[in-house]
């Protein structure tokens, strides 16, 4: 049965008609979205993570396990949301410039998950971002390069620099 969801995608409100056994990572990638990826299908992996916000607060969500149905009045913001005014986001740059991307396939939501640990800790330490990123998996990198980006964006982020 289909059915039509109102949420706003990466600031931009969006109505959308969708079945009622869509993903949300489905719904995304139906608006041309592909930053966000299916990986695992079954939220291990943490490819497909978006930053949602509610009345609660922003937090990450694997895009492969919400139904599209439930994002009816939610913000979502996509890796595709980040840069702004043609300009990468700090964590997006930190990750190039700190060769955290290596075939690529985790790189977005391995970078949702970091932007939502620095949204709620501007200053964390080694430890706090290898948690913060606990739920994504990368198979290239060793996660060395990943959390010096991180660490360095944080830095950047803050008002400093790396």
């Amino acid at each position: 049965m289909k059915t039509v969801v109102s949420l706003i995608v990466n600031g931009d409100p969006t109505e959308m008609m969708i079945e009622s056994d869509w993903t949300l990572l489905h719904a995304l990638r139906s608006l041309g979205l592909m930053g966000a990826r299916e990986g695992c299908g079954v939220g291990e992996c943490g490819a497909c993570t978006v930053l949602i916000r509610d009345e609660k607060g922003s937090r990450t969500v694997n895009s492969c396990l919400m139904l599209a149905g439930e994002a009816e009045g939610l913000e979502v913001t996509t890796i595709e949301g980040l840069a702004q005014e043609g300009k990468l986001h700090p964590l997006q740059q930190a990750f190039i410039d700190h060769g955290a991307v290596q075939c690529g396939f985790c790189t977005p939501g391995m970078i949702m998950s970091a932007k939502a640990l620095l949204d709620e800790n501007p200053d964390p330490d080694e430890m706090e971002v290898r948690a913060g990123i606990a739920g994504n998996i990368c198979r290239c990198t060793g996660y060395n390069q990943i959390v010096e980006a991180i660490l360095a964006a944080a830095e950047i982020m803050r008002g400093g620099k790396s």
